[in-house]
Protein backbone atom coordinates (compact mmCIF):
# COMPACT_ATOMS: atom_id res chain seq x y z
CA UNK A 1 0.00 0.00 0.00
CA UNK A 2 1.52 3.05 -0.91
CA UNK A 3 2.61 5.97 1.60
CA UNK A 4 0.40 9.13 0.85
CA UNK A 5 -1.24 12.36 2.62
CA UNK A 6 -3.64 14.55 0.89
CA UNK A 7 -3.63 18.37 0.31
CA UNK A 8 -6.45 20.07 -1.02
CA UNK A 9 -7.59 17.11 -2.92
CA UNK A 10 -4.41 16.24 -4.18
CA UNK A 11 -2.79 13.37 -3.37
CA UNK A 12 1.09 13.16 -2.48
CA UNK A 13 3.44 9.82 -2.34
CA UNK A 14 6.90 12.22 -1.72
CA UNK A 15 7.18 13.85 2.33
CA UNK A 16 9.91 16.49 0.82
CA UNK A 17 8.93 20.08 -0.30
CA UNK A 18 11.42 21.93 -1.95
CA UNK A 19 11.53 26.07 -0.43
CA UNK A 20 12.41 27.82 -3.46
CA UNK A 21 13.77 31.25 -1.62
CA UNK A 22 17.67 30.45 -2.85
CA UNK A 23 16.16 29.51 -6.31
CA UNK A 24 18.77 28.68 -8.79
CA UNK A 25 18.40 26.10 -11.87
CA UNK A 26 20.45 23.15 -9.87
CA UNK A 27 18.48 23.48 -6.63
CA UNK A 28 15.59 22.91 -9.04
CA UNK A 29 16.16 20.06 -11.11
CA UNK A 30 17.90 18.26 -7.59
CA UNK A 31 14.93 18.58 -6.06
CA UNK A 32 12.79 17.12 -8.76
CA UNK A 33 15.77 14.11 -9.84
CA UNK A 34 17.29 13.35 -6.47
CA UNK A 35 14.76 14.57 -4.08
CA UNK A 36 11.38 13.59 -5.53
CA UNK A 37 9.68 16.86 -4.74
CA UNK A 38 6.12 17.00 -5.93
CA UNK A 39 5.46 20.17 -4.54
CA UNK A 40 7.42 23.48 -4.64
CA UNK A 41 7.01 26.99 -3.20
CA UNK A 42 7.49 30.16 -5.21
CA UNK A 43 8.09 33.48 -4.12
CA UNK A 44 5.39 35.37 -6.46
CA UNK A 45 7.80 38.11 -7.13
CA UNK A 46 10.03 35.95 -8.92
CA UNK A 47 7.09 34.97 -11.18
CA UNK A 48 6.11 38.36 -11.93
CA UNK A 49 9.49 39.95 -13.56
CA UNK A 50 11.05 39.83 -16.50
CA UNK A 51 14.25 37.94 -14.80
CA UNK A 52 14.03 34.46 -14.77
CA UNK A 53 11.08 32.45 -13.56
CA UNK A 54 11.15 29.78 -11.48
CA UNK A 55 8.12 28.73 -13.59
CA UNK A 56 10.08 27.92 -16.66
CA UNK A 57 12.03 24.92 -14.52
CA UNK A 58 9.02 23.37 -12.49
CA UNK A 59 7.49 20.54 -15.03
CA UNK A 60 3.59 20.04 -15.27
CA UNK A 61 2.59 17.91 -12.59
CA UNK A 62 4.19 19.62 -9.70
CA UNK A 63 2.42 21.58 -7.85
CA UNK A 64 2.68 25.08 -7.00
CA UNK A 65 3.07 26.58 -3.66
CA UNK A 66 3.42 30.38 -3.95
CA UNK A 67 4.04 32.07 -0.54
CA UNK A 68 3.62 35.30 0.71
CA UNK A 69 7.40 36.26 1.25
CA UNK A 70 7.47 39.85 1.95
CA UNK A 71 4.09 40.46 3.44
CA UNK A 72 3.59 42.04 7.05
CA UNK A 73 0.26 42.39 7.31
CA UNK A 74 -2.87 40.02 7.03
CA UNK A 75 -3.92 42.21 3.93
CA UNK A 76 -0.21 42.27 1.71
CA UNK A 77 -0.62 38.55 2.19
CA UNK A 78 -4.44 38.34 1.13
CA UNK A 79 -3.03 40.71 -1.80
CA UNK A 80 -0.28 38.38 -2.99
CA UNK A 81 -1.83 35.70 -3.03
CA UNK A 82 -4.54 36.63 -5.34
CA UNK A 83 -2.13 37.80 -7.52
CA UNK A 84 -0.24 34.42 -7.45
CA UNK A 85 -4.09 32.63 -8.27
CA UNK A 86 -4.00 35.34 -10.98
CA UNK A 87 -1.08 34.42 -12.36
CA UNK A 88 -2.14 31.38 -12.83
CA UNK A 89 -0.27 29.67 -10.10
CA UNK A 90 -3.37 27.51 -8.22
CA UNK A 91 -4.78 27.43 -5.48
CA UNK A 92 -2.57 26.60 -3.04
CA UNK A 93 -1.00 29.35 -0.98
CA UNK A 94 1.76 29.72 1.91
CA UNK A 95 1.14 31.92 4.11
CA UNK A 96 3.89 34.08 5.27
CA UNK A 97 3.64 37.50 7.70
CA UNK A 98 7.06 38.42 8.88
CA UNK A 99 7.68 41.72 10.06
CA UNK A 100 10.63 41.06 12.32
CA UNK A 101 14.05 41.84 10.32
CA UNK A 102 16.29 40.23 12.79
CA UNK A 103 15.15 37.13 13.43
CA UNK A 104 12.27 36.83 10.80
CA UNK A 105 9.76 34.97 13.03
CA UNK A 106 6.38 34.80 11.77
CA UNK A 107 3.30 37.06 13.60
CA UNK A 108 1.19 34.24 14.36
CA UNK A 109 -2.10 36.79 14.75
CA UNK A 110 -1.45 38.67 11.44
CA UNK A 111 -0.94 34.50 10.08
CA UNK A 112 -4.31 33.40 11.57
CA UNK A 113 -6.39 36.61 10.12
CA UNK A 114 -4.73 35.97 6.70
CA UNK A 115 -5.54 32.11 6.76
CA UNK A 116 -8.99 32.89 7.46
CA UNK A 117 -9.85 35.34 4.70
CA UNK A 118 -8.30 33.50 2.29
CA UNK A 119 -9.23 29.85 3.05
CA UNK A 120 -13.08 31.81 2.66
CA UNK A 121 -11.77 32.48 -0.48
CA UNK A 122 -11.10 28.93 -1.93
CA UNK A 123 -7.44 28.55 -0.95
CA UNK A 124 -5.96 25.68 0.33
CA UNK A 125 -4.20 27.47 2.71
CA UNK A 126 -0.70 26.78 4.58
CA UNK A 127 0.62 28.55 7.02
CA UNK A 128 4.07 29.62 8.34
CA UNK A 129 4.02 29.64 12.16
CA UNK A 130 5.89 29.67 15.45
CA UNK A 131 5.35 25.97 16.99
CA UNK A 132 2.19 27.22 19.38
CA UNK A 133 -0.40 25.33 20.27
CA UNK A 134 -3.13 28.09 20.61
CA UNK A 135 -2.18 29.62 17.26
CA UNK A 136 -2.27 26.21 15.71
CA UNK A 137 -5.80 25.43 16.82
CA UNK A 138 -6.53 28.70 15.80
CA UNK A 139 -5.26 28.21 12.12
CA UNK A 140 -7.08 25.02 11.71
CA UNK A 141 -10.29 27.13 13.09
CA UNK A 142 -9.37 29.29 10.05
CA UNK A 143 -9.60 26.89 7.93
CA UNK A 144 -6.13 26.05 7.46
CA UNK A 145 -5.07 22.80 5.25
CA UNK A 146 -1.86 22.12 7.19
CA UNK A 147 0.16 24.33 9.58
CA UNK A 148 3.87 24.69 9.08
CA UNK A 149 5.64 25.58 11.94
CA UNK A 150 9.49 26.91 11.94
CA UNK A 151 11.78 23.82 13.30
CA UNK A 152 14.34 27.13 13.76
CA UNK A 153 14.79 30.51 12.62
CA UNK A 154 14.31 30.67 8.48
CA UNK A 155 17.67 29.80 6.83
CA UNK A 156 19.75 29.35 10.13
CA UNK A 157 20.55 25.20 9.19
CA UNK A 158 20.39 25.03 13.42
CA UNK A 159 17.82 21.79 13.09
CA UNK A 160 15.16 21.30 15.51
CA UNK A 161 15.75 23.98 18.06
CA UNK A 162 11.79 23.73 19.10
CA UNK A 163 11.42 20.44 19.05
CA UNK A 164 9.49 19.81 22.10
CA UNK A 165 6.83 22.25 20.74
CA UNK A 166 7.07 20.13 17.21
CA UNK A 167 6.04 17.67 19.57
CA UNK A 168 2.85 19.14 21.15
CA UNK A 169 1.73 19.98 17.45
CA UNK A 170 2.01 16.59 15.90
CA UNK A 171 0.46 14.95 18.88
CA UNK A 172 -2.89 17.33 19.22
CA UNK A 173 -3.01 18.83 15.31
CA UNK A 174 -5.51 16.92 13.18
CA UNK A 175 -3.90 18.66 10.22
CA UNK A 176 -1.01 17.63 8.28
CA UNK A 177 2.04 18.88 10.03
CA UNK A 178 5.07 20.03 7.77
CA UNK A 179 7.88 21.30 9.31
CA UNK A 180 9.34 24.12 7.92
CA UNK A 181 12.88 26.31 8.37
CA UNK A 182 15.42 25.69 9.86
CA UNK A 183 16.27 21.98 9.13
CA UNK A 184 20.23 21.91 8.29
CA UNK A 185 20.95 18.22 7.85
CA UNK A 186 19.22 14.89 6.71
CA UNK A 187 19.37 13.43 10.23
CA UNK A 188 17.26 16.16 11.67
CA UNK A 189 14.68 15.71 9.09
CA UNK A 190 14.64 12.04 9.88
CA UNK A 191 14.52 12.84 13.24
CA UNK A 192 10.97 15.16 12.57
CA UNK A 193 10.04 12.32 10.54
CA UNK A 194 10.63 9.67 13.31
CA UNK A 195 8.49 12.15 15.68
CA UNK A 196 5.09 12.04 13.53
CA UNK A 197 5.27 15.01 10.72
CA UNK A 198 3.73 14.66 7.96
CA UNK A 199 6.36 16.49 5.58
CA UNK A 200 9.53 18.21 5.49
CA UNK A 201 9.92 21.34 4.12
CA UNK A 202 13.85 22.49 2.86
CA UNK A 203 15.57 25.04 0.96
CA UNK A 204 18.81 26.31 2.48
CA UNK A 205 20.13 23.11 3.67
CA UNK A 206 20.22 22.19 0.18
CA UNK A 207 21.12 25.04 -1.76
CA UNK A 208 24.04 25.94 0.42
CA UNK A 209 25.50 22.00 0.30
CA UNK A 210 29.06 21.65 -1.47
CA UNK A 211 27.46 19.00 -3.28
CA UNK A 212 23.46 19.88 -4.27
CA UNK A 213 22.34 16.56 -6.03
CA UNK A 214 24.17 14.43 -3.69
CA UNK A 215 22.08 16.32 -0.58
CA UNK A 216 18.84 15.99 -1.60
CA UNK A 217 19.40 12.68 -2.91
CA UNK A 218 19.98 12.31 1.10
CA UNK A 219 17.34 13.98 2.32
CA UNK A 220 14.93 11.96 0.25
CA UNK A 221 16.52 9.11 1.81
CA UNK A 222 16.77 10.17 5.72
CA UNK A 223 13.00 11.58 4.77
CA UNK A 224 12.32 8.26 4.09
CA UNK A 225 13.81 6.16 6.85
CA UNK A 226 12.44 8.43 9.56
CA UNK A 227 8.74 7.95 8.17
CA UNK A 228 9.35 4.08 7.73
CA UNK A 229 10.71 4.27 11.42
CA UNK A 230 7.62 6.47 12.49
CA UNK A 231 5.22 3.75 11.16
CA UNK A 232 7.46 0.82 12.71
CA UNK A 233 7.14 2.45 16.31
CA UNK A 234 10.21 2.88 18.18
CA UNK A 235 11.16 0.83 20.81
CA UNK A 236 10.25 1.75 24.88
CA UNK A 237 13.05 3.96 26.37
CA UNK A 238 13.98 3.01 30.24
CA UNK A 239 14.16 6.05 32.15
CA UNK A 240 16.67 4.43 34.49
CA UNK A 241 19.09 1.52 34.16
CA UNK A 242 19.80 -1.00 31.45
CA UNK A 243 18.37 -4.30 30.28
CA UNK A 244 20.82 -6.56 28.74
CA UNK A 245 20.17 -7.91 25.29
CA UNK A 246 21.87 -10.87 25.50
CA UNK A 247 21.51 -13.43 29.11
CA UNK A 248 24.38 -12.60 31.44
CA UNK A 249 24.48 -15.00 33.96
CA UNK A 250 23.55 -18.68 34.10
CA UNK A 251 24.62 -19.79 30.88
CA UNK A 252 27.69 -21.38 32.09
CA UNK A 253 26.31 -22.90 34.96
CA UNK A 254 23.53 -24.48 33.05
CA UNK A 255 25.83 -26.03 30.58
CA UNK A 256 28.43 -27.31 33.36
CA UNK A 257 31.41 -25.29 32.27
CA UNK A 258 31.78 -23.12 35.18
CA UNK A 259 34.88 -23.87 35.32
CA UNK A 260 36.44 -22.91 31.91
CA UNK A 261 39.94 -24.49 31.13
CA UNK A 262 42.63 -21.01 30.73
Amino acid sequence: MTDTFTLGGHEFSSRFILGSGKFNLELVRAALDHAGAQMITLAVRRANTDAPSILDHIPAGITLLPNTSGARTAEEAVRIARLARELGCGDFVKVEVIRDTKYLLPDNQETIRATEILAGEGFVVLPYMHPDLNVARDLVGAGAAAVMPLAAPIGSNRGLAAKEFLQILIDEIEVPIIVDAGIGRPSQACEAMEMGATAIMANTAIATASDIPAMARAFRLAIEAGREGYLAGPGRVLERGGEASSPLTAFLDEMGLDEVPA
